[in-house]
């Protein structure tokens, strides 16, 4: 679960919109180069990071990267479902899954909020969210 809360300044009393993103957590570009590889709808409806909103869930969209629009009053807030995110359907080997987990392996989500308000103009917010810490236990027989 995430919860967002809106704790302030309270002369702000609320915000009209909020939109919330899941960021893509490193810096590395993505864009399919190989023949035969990802296309690049692929590659973006991707959620590159340790969580991904549920889809359908909180109103998220069906990759789980964005929930619809809301608006938040200070001192309210907000919970979302969240689930870690699968490895993408073009990798392979029978441990794709298992290497996924391993990338991202107790590294942040990050989010992008971008806010809107009557009066004001737009600002976005980049936020991380720590994940809590996940030991990673391989069994060898």
């Amino acid at each position: 679960m995430l919860s967002v809360r809106l704790v302030g300044p309270l002369p702000l009393c609320h915000l009209d919109e909020i939109r919330i993103e899941v960021a893509q957590s490193d810096d590395v570009d993505y864009t399919p180069r190989l023949a035969g590889g990802p296309t690049e709808e692929q590659v973006a409806a991707q959620v590159w990071g340790p969580l991904r909103f549920v889809p359908g869930s909180d109103g998220a969209d069906q990759n789980g990267q964005t929930v619809a629009r809301f608006a938040l009053t200070v001192g309210k807030g907000r919970p979302f479902a969240l689930e870690r995110t699968r490895s993408p359907l073009w990798w392979d080997g029978n441990d794709r899954e298992e290497r996924w987990r391993d990338k991202w392996l107790n590294l942040p989500m990050r989010l992008v909020l971008s806010c809107r308000r009557e009066g004001f103009e737009p600002w976005t917010v980049p936020y991380e969210v720590d994940v809590p810490e996940a030991p990673r236990v391989r069994f060898v027989g």
